[in-house]
C-alpha cells in the first residue's frame, strides 16, 4: 500500500538520492540547494511503500523567492497556480501509480486555478510527456533554458 504524506527534513537524504537517480529527467541539485527548495515549497510530499520513501514531489505557489526560469515564466503570466518544481520515483517503483497519487494529493490540497510544470523536450523525456498528457496537462509554450535544453511548459486547469 502506498501512503502519501508530508515530507520532513529527515526524508531529505532519501529524497536527494531519488533526485540524483533521476537526473537528467529532473534537475541536479546539491543537498543544500534541495533543502532550500524544500523550505520555499508549500507542498512537499513523499510516497511511502513498506515504510520506505519511493517517490516525492515539491510544489510552490507564485511569489516565492525562487529563480528558476521555468517558474518565473509562470509567475510573469499567471496569478493563481501551483508549480511543480520536481517529481521523481525510484526506478524499482515506477509504473506502479505513484505519480498519479502524488499529483492527486497536490490537486486535492491546491487552492489555485492552475497546476503548472515543465517537461524536457530537448533532450526528450517522452515518458514524462505521455504521462502528463494522460493526466490532463497541455503545453502552453516552450522555453530554451540554456543552449541545447528546451522544456515544454505545461498546465492543467484545477478549477
Amino acid at each position: 500500500m502506498t501512503i502519501i504524506r508530508d515530507m520532513t527534513l529527515d526524508d531529505l537524504p532519501t529524497v536527494f538520492d531519488i533526485n540524483e537517480e533521476n537526473v537528467p529527467a529532473v534537475g541536479q541539485e546539491t543537498f543544500d540547494d534541495l533543502r532550500d527548495i524544500f523550505r520555499v515549497c508549500t507542498a512537499n510530499l513523499v510516497a511511502e511503500i513498506d515504510g520506505a520513501v519511493r517517490g516525492f514531489c515539491m510544489v510552490m505557489p507564485p511569489g516565492t523567492d525562487y529563480s528558476s526560469p521555468n517558474y518565473l515564466y509562470f509567475c510573469d503570466r499567471y496569478e493563481s497556480f501551483v508549480y511543480l518544481d520536481r517529481v521523481a520515483v525510484t526506478a524499482s517503483h515506477r509504473n506502479l501509480g505513484i505519480g498519479p497519487l502524488l499529483y492527486g494529493e497536490v490537486e486535492r490540497r491546491a487552492d489555485a486555478d492552475w497546476f503548472a510544470l515543465e517537461v524536457n523536450v530537448k533532450p526528450p523525456n517522452e515518458g514524462s510527456l505521455r504521462f502528463h498528457r494522460r493526466e490532463g496537462f497541455v503545453e502552453v509554450d516552450q522555453l530554451e533554458t540554456r543552449p541545447g535544453k528546451i522544456v515544454s511548459l505545461m498546465m492543467k486547469r484545477l478549477r
